[in-house]
């Protein structure tokens, strides 16, 4: 079997499922092309897993301060070279499109009649589960972005439905635990987040961002992004002060780190992540980067270490059986070897 998988760069979840998944193809032996989009080409890091992987500029949208851009995001995305690009790309070498919210590969798949498999934390939205700001527009792009013939869709509880745990890299907490806070908010300007920070002297922050500020304070230390360091850091740490992506926030879980939350502002993920955290009793969250919420949630105490099982081997052992319309039986065996916090039991009934 020869396989095209094409990954949203917007965003490190993404890349971190691809990673998972690239090494359990690769353990299986299967044959796997790489396609991402997204993000401009120079801006990928630690792509070895995935070899000479092609490249597009597909669909992202522009931030500014914590919030979604809508003006901008229509004028940097150019609809005719996406499109172009979706009716030259030739999946005839390919008998499956594995697709991780990747708009090119997936509408390729639909117009070439080739199956397409969803493997993606947006595939969830297309069930029951928490959301905020739900509307006909938000349901239509979780529809028709990155349509596939056949869903997984990945969340941190199953919500009665039929879906996956998070796909993560192992990790584990280091032995030595310090009182740094790990802070990753890469759509909040780099000043703001240092002006907030300094106003609490008596607690250090580790701060990963893509910019650095006009002035680090004495209690911050300043990261560009590097993943290892980033893992280190996080492994370590005695709490996250994040965006509510779907990717970091699973890793702070499966470590019981407590999280502070600033979702991105008009965008229908994160806040429905925020939401369904809150739901579980699992994280805070705040509105806007405040020093007085930061300083509330300071205190508050580590949470529950959540036990999600390895899914890289299995979802790649299920794809290669090709029994793709029996979803639930895979979901099904992968919440039974999850171990969730007894506090999650009682808010929704355990569906299996």
């Amino acid at each position: 079997m020869r396989i095209l998988y094409g990954v949203q760069g917007t965003g490190n979840g993404h890349l971190t499922r691809a990673r998972v998944l690239a090494k359990a193809f690769k353990r299986a032996g299967v044959q796997v092309d790489y396609l991402f989009s997204g993000r401009a080409s120079d801006q990928f890091f630690d792509m070895d897993d995935f070899g000479a992987y092609q490249w597009r500029q597909g669909l992202t949208f522009c931030t500014a301060n914590g919030k979604v851009q809508v003006g901008k995001t229509a004028r940097h995305n150019n609809l005719w070279r996406c499109w172009r690009d979706i009716k030259q790309l030739d999946l005839q070498p390919y008998d499956l499109v594995v697709n991780d919210f990747e708009p090119i590969s997936a509408w390729a798949a639909k117009q070439q009649r080739v199956a397409c498999i969803g493997v993606s934390h947006q595939k969830a939205f297309l069930q029951p589960v928490p959301v905020a700001g739900d509307g006909f527009i938000n349901q239509v792009v979780m529809k028709y972005f990155a349509p596939s013939t056949t869903s997984l869709g990945c969340h941190w509880h199953h919500f009665d439905c039929n879906l996956l745990p998070p796909i993560i890299e192992p990790i584990t907490a280091t032995a030595e635990q310090h009182n740094r806070v790990l802070v990753y908010l890469p759509f909040e300007s780099a000043d703001e987040i240092a002006q907030q920070l300094a106003g609490m002297p008596h607690q250090h922050f580790s701060v990963f961002h893509g910019q650095p500020p006009v002035a680090i304070p004495p209690n911050v230390s300043w990261h560009s992004f590097s993943r290892d360091a980033f893992q280190h850091e996080l492994a370590g740490c005695s709490g996250v002060i994040c965006s509510a992506g779907f990717g970091l926030v699973s890793e702070a879980l499966v470590l019981g780190k407590k999280l502070l939350l600033k979702p991105l502002h008009g965008q229908f993920e994160q806040l429905s992540n925020a939401l369904a955290l809150e739901l579980l009793g699992a994280a805070s969250v705040m509105k806007q980067l405040d020093k007085a919420d930061i300083e509330r949630w300071l205190p508050q105490p580590q949470g529950v270490p959540v036990g999600y099982p390895p899914m890289g081997d299995a979802i790649v052992e299920w794809l290669l059986a090709g029994r793709w319309d029996d979803v639930s039986s895979l979901c099904q065996r992968s919440w039974q070897r999850s171990q969730l916090p007894e506090a999650w039991l009682h808010k929704w009934v355990t569906a299996y």
